[in-house]
């Protein structure tokens, strides 16, 4: 029995977008432009493109130069532990964690913003394509399931993405790291560009690029190109990185096919005993906790990978007592991420008479170079890392503890400290069935949902390959010449990398996976999972333009399907 305020009529779409983050944005854009009458369901409340409201400000202008109060602090303890500064500048793209708690058997950094455009407001924009090797390594080691995919079918993909949400990067013609379709890449600093060249004097395994990231260096469909003022997070009036609000979402909007609603929590997805479809969606309003559905022939979850399993979960039928399309018993588990927090750092007395102009959003990029051939295989550990990082000048901010007060303190603080170059790795972690998520239905959040508990921790061969992450980087910065090199490993959690994936993944087997080829739930073809939690593995590249490239091409397949009266 369904039940709305409104008549069935004034709430049946073409297809529903669960969720207006990275993959929903491109979803909502897809299904419009190709005829849809598409509906966004948003949890959070409504953003405007360029109605960012501490995008132009400074530190003087916001209490306490930007820190919060020690009162306030307790509302984000969890999403602070994660590295990112919650202050005056952000605290509104972060979740509170008093309104909204989790639980954790191991230490999971659940890092979340809930809002129209979700975490593309907050996102690194680091865009990698994955390689063949990614997507062949299961089969190969025998690791989960195979992927139903290869890197063909996603290539024509990734060179569609690319070219709308514009990428400046450099191609390097190489194996594990698909050139595509780049805008001008940003400049390498002086510190870099030497790092580049000792790399190529004395190492044939690796090199160095700069980053292939989200942001435009030329004007680009209505958006401004990249102003290096480094103020990203804060959202970015000039629309010059991708994000929903700047670039999908209007173009969806443009087509006259697109309806948003914001504030609508989705609580779960409802089933059709006899048609053995999905016919809508449950909702509950954010404000007023009034419970609406939705009807739609096409449904596509992008609530993000925890958010997006929860529905899953919560999607419970006589038919699916255990959630929707678990029938392999899949749902939920085989949670991955990416471990970084580890590396190497030196600096260089060099370059004393050279700085840099602007703030570049953007640093370097060293691609895998373990177990790509048999000249580079591990005997400790599979698959690989690549390292991101980059080189900077010090500025009057360092603490120069031997001048800590007087004339010589200010004296040096009018010149720029040494030059210094860092490398922090981000490694690949294995899907295993044991790194779970799964909901707590004894304790509801403020909203009356059941409440997620993660099951997740590194296992033997992600700490063999951390090992390796820091001595290869200390091996890179003394290659370089860099003095004074340093290694570190510190705290990471499973979450902390941002990257959470694999609770629903794409398979072969509707008994070992929860989707097909096409991103299909097995047993329900009319819904479509596109977000992270439909990956088979993890790489160790950014996964966002993975997500985008699988959005557009299940987005294609299903209007396709559509027209055929398939679904």
């Amino acid at each position: 029995m369904y039940f709305n305020s409104k008549g069935k009529e004034e709430v049946t779409y073409d297809a529903i977008v669960i969720g207006s983050g990275i993959s929903g944005g491109w979803a909502a854009k897809e299904l419009s432009e190709k005829g849809l009458k598409t509906l966004v369901l948003e949890r959070g409340r409504k953003v405007k493109h360029g109605e960012y409201p501490t995008a132009n400000l400074e530190t003087w202008d916001v209490p306490n130069r930007g820190k919060l109060s020690l009162e306030e602090m307790k509302h984000y303890e969890k999403q602070s532990r994660t590295g990112y500064t919650i202050s005056e500048f952000y605290k509104h793209w972060w979740v509170k964690d008093t309104d909204q708690p989790y639980a954790e058997v191991k230490p999971f950094d659940w890092i979340r913003g809930y809002h129209l455009g979700g975490r593309s407001l907050m996102w690194g924009r680091q865009s990698y394509r994955w390689s063949e090797m990614d997507f062949v390594a299961n089969a190969k080691e025998g690791i989960a399931v195979d992927w139903p995919i290869r890197y063909k079918d996603l290539a024509p993909w990734y060179d569609y993405v690319e070219s709308f949400a514009g990428i400046s990067g450099q191609n390097e013609g190489l194996e594990q790291l698909p050139d595509g379709k780049f805008l001008p890449p940003m400049e390498l600093n002086c510190v870099e560009q030497k790092v580049k060249t000792k790399m190529a004097e004395n190492f044939n395994d690796r090199m160095l690029t700069i980053g292939r990231t989200a942001h435009l260096t030329e004007p680009k469909h209505n958006r401004g190109t990249c102003q290096f003022r480094n103020r990203c997070m804060r959202g970015c009036p000039y629309g010059a990185y991708f994000s929903s609000l700047a670039s999908t979402l209007p173009a969806a909007e443009v087509t006259g096919n697109l309806t948003i609603t914001t504030n609508a929590i989705v609580h779960s997805i409802i089933y059709d005993e006899d048609t053995k479809k999905a016919v809508g969606v449950r909702a509950k309003d954010a404000n007023t906790l009034e419970e609406r559905e939705f009807f739609a022939k096409v449904i596509f979850c992008n609530a993000s990978t925890v958010g997006t399993t929860s529905i899953l979960m919560n999607s419970k039928s006589d038919r699916f007592p255990n959630g929707m399309g678990n029938d392999s018993g899949e749902l939920g588990h085989n949670m991955m991420d990416h471990h970084f927090h580890v590396g190497a750092s030196g600096k260089t007395d060099e370059f004393r008479d050279k700085y840099t102009k602007g703030r570049r959003p953007n640093g370097i990029y060293i691609p895998r170079f373990r177990n790509i051939n048999k000249a580079t295989q591990q005997k400790d550990f599979i698959r690989g890392y690549g390292y991101q990082g980059g080189g900077s000048r010090q500025g009057w901010q360092r603490n120069v503890k031997e001048l800590a007060f007087g004339p010589k303190l200010k004296e040096s603080l009018t010149h720029p400290g040494d030059w210094s170059f860092g490398l922090l790795a981000f490694g690949e972690i294995l899907p295993h069935h044991d790194n779970k998520m799964y909901l707590d239905y004894d304790k509801k959040d403020k909203w009356g949902m059941p409440t997620v508990v993660f099951d997740c921790g590194l296992k033997e061969n992600e700490m063999a390959m951390r090992k390796d992450m820091m001595n290869s980087a200390a091996e890179i910065c003394e290659a370089a010449g860099l003095k004074n090199v340093q290694t570190f490993d510190t705290r990471y959690a499973f979450g902390n990398g941002i990257h959470e994936m694999g609770t629903a993944r794409m398979g072969k087997d509707p008994k070992t996976s929860v989707l097909n080829k096409w991103n299909q739930i097995h047993e329900v073809k009319n819904v479509f999972v596109t977000d992270g939690s439909c990956m088979t593995s993890a790489a160790c590249q950014n996964p966002s333009l993975t997500y985008m490239a699988l959005t557009a091409r299940a987005a294609d397949f299903a209007v396709s399907e559509l027209k055929k009266k398939n679904l």
